[in-house]
């Protein structure tokens, strides 16, 4: 049901940008310190794009110390686990969910302010964005932090690969890989089988 009405919020809040802003795309330059490439000797590199593997770098750190090292991290890894457990402690898991569910938010704005020199801004940018998270976390295994660091990695080069040579067939790869995944280990390469 979660699911269901993520993907109506999603549709709803597309159509309402497309309705206020329209359809065009818009390109948005990266900022001027970080404009042009950089030169590392074997090859040379947009500079924004070498700034963002800091970027991501740091995100991914903060985030696993928020989950790993602090006790809001406790809670939430728990009230995943049992629930039931968590709020016969007294502590109401619901906000604390409500508190996640913010964060992802804001670290989904986060992504797309950061991703928006390298890609056109348009209504709909976020779409083939939502495919890949959902094979991400399959790959990855449902609930695991390092498997969707794992999963993103692979998919990331599985797009990469197969777009140089046939872009079309991208994103079929993705979902063969996928496949056997769910074949080989339905619970994903980090996941646990004994999550439900």
């Amino acid at each position: 049901d979660q699911i269901l009405v993520t993907f109506g919020l999603g549709i709803v809040f597309v159509e309402a940008v497309r309705f206020f802003f329209g359809s065009l795309s818009k390109s948005v330059p990266p900022p001027p310190g970080l404009v042009g490439i950089t030169n590392l000797g074997f090859m040379v590199y947009p500079t924004y794009r070498l700034a963002l593997f800091g970027i991501v770098a740091v995100a991914l750190l903060v985030l696993y110390l928020v989950l790993y090292r602090t006790k809001l991290g406790m809670i939430v890894r728990a009230g995943i686990e049992d629930p039931v457990m968590v709020g016969s402690l007294g502590i109401n898991v619901y906000r604390v969910f409500m508190l996640v569910f913010g964060i992802g938010a804001a670290a989904a704005g986060f992504a797309g302010i950061v991703n928006a020199p390298v890609v056109s801004l348009a209504p709909d940018v976020g779409e083939p964005i939502l495919v890949q998270t959902f094979v991400v976390v399959v790959i990855g295994g449902v609930g695991s932090f390092p498997g969707a660091v794992l999963g993103g990695l692979i998919a990331g080069e599985i797009i990469s690969i197969t777009s140089m040579f046939n872009p079309g067939y991208a994103y079929v790869m993705l979902f063969v890989a996928m496949t056997l995944v769910l074949v080989l280990r339905p619970y994903g390469l980090l996941g646990s089988a004994s999550r439900e």
